[in-house]
């Protein structure tokens, strides 16, 4: 079984947040998680969804603000094994190309 999970974890603030996303982060490596971080969040993918919880609530403690919001998408596939990079290889398939374009390609 596979859980993966979309979550953006951010001070509530004016300014740069890298410093705080970044170690949101890292408190993922304490966990048997693999993740990809986006411009808009990150997915995380747990083999069980106790561990996925485990970590984004030590991603969420690891922001130092005052007040931190926390949004969390969970896709709990309990009766199959399929990894987050599969479905995107079955979106591309259905296009017949990469799901993904640059600004460049306008």
């Amino acid at each position: 079984m596979t859980t993966t999970g979309f979550l953006s974890v951010a001070p509530v603030r004016e300014g740069s947040m890298a410093e705080d996303v970044a170690a949101a982060v890292a408190a993922l490596d304490d966990f048997e998680v693999s993740y990809e971080t986006t411009p808009m969040g990150t997915v995380i993918e747990a083999d069980d969804i106790g561990v996925l919880l485990d970590a984004v609530e030590a991603a969420h403690r690891a922001v130092d603000a005052d007040r931190v919001s926390t949004f969390l998408k969970i896709d709990d596939k309990r009766t199959t094994d399929q990894r987050a990079r599969e479905k995107v290889e079955d979106v591309e398939a259905a296009l017949g190309r990469e799901a993904r374009r640059d600004r460049s390609d306008w």
